[in-house]
Order: C-alpha cells, then sequence, then structure tokens
C-alpha cells in the first residue's frame, strides 16, 4: 500500500484516532442538535490541515496549515465542552475527548516550533 509522508507523523495518526473516537461520540447524539456537525467539521479539519500543511515546501505555509489544524483542534475542544454542558456525553467522554486534543496540539506545537525560529507560545 503507497504511504505519504504524513501519514508517518504521530500527530497525525492521532488526529486521525481522535475522528474515530468522534465518530463514535456523536453515534449518540441525535443529529438535529447543531454541535454535531461542529465538530464532526472541525475534527476532520485536523488531519486533514496537518497532511496539507507537510505536504508544503516553505516553513512557513507549513506553520499556517499546522495553525489551522491547532486551531480546529481546540475548536473540537470547545465542542466536548458544550455537549457536556448541555448534558449530551458524559465527564469521562469529555476528559477521554480532551485527552487526545492535549497530545495533538502539543504535538502540534512541536511542529510549529520545528518549523519557525520565531514562534513561541
Amino acid at each position: 500500500m503507497p504511504s505519504f509522508d504524513h501519514e508517518k507523523l504521530s500527530v497525525y495518526q492521532a488526529s486521525i484516532e481522535f475522528v474515530a473516537f468522534a465518530d463514535e461520540l456523536l453515534s449518540d447524539v441525535p443529529k438535529s442538535v447543531a454541535i454535531c456537525n461542529q465538530l464532526d467539521r472541525a475534527a476532520c479539519s485536523v488531519p486533514l490541515n496537518i497532511a496539507e500543511g507537510n505536504g508544503k515546501f516553505t516553513p512557513k505555509d507549513r506553520c499556517r496549515f499546522f495553525d489551522i489544524a491547532r486551531g480546529s483542534a481546540l475548536e473540537c475542544a470547545a465542542c466536548l465542552d458544550v455537549l457536556a454542558a448541555k448534558g449530551l456525553i458524559g465527564d469521562g467522554q469529555q476528559t477521554n475527548g480532551k485527552d487526545k486534543l492535549v497530545r495533538v496540539v502539543q504535538m502540534l506545537v512541536g511542529l510549529i516550533r520545528a518549523n519557525s525560529d520565531e514562534r513561541e507560545f
């Protein structure tokens, strides 16, 4: 099976794991709840932007896409908060999802720092 460079990144693999987690989580939430679509879109945005950014030639371009992926991961965390506040997911599910996202965000920050001398967090 052919392999692309982004598929070898741990952060890409972790983001795909979160997409699967979010999909399973949302299977128990009514699709009419607006946050479902928002979480699904934000979760999918993370690995898509990692893949696109990893394919760019300049560090500045890579960082732009890694930044977008990071923002989408943070959006996912907020979606989990909203789902929990509405009583649509339990505390354990919220914590499990956020643990996965913290790992993704940390790795993205590492990629951004590795590609930019001027970036600080």
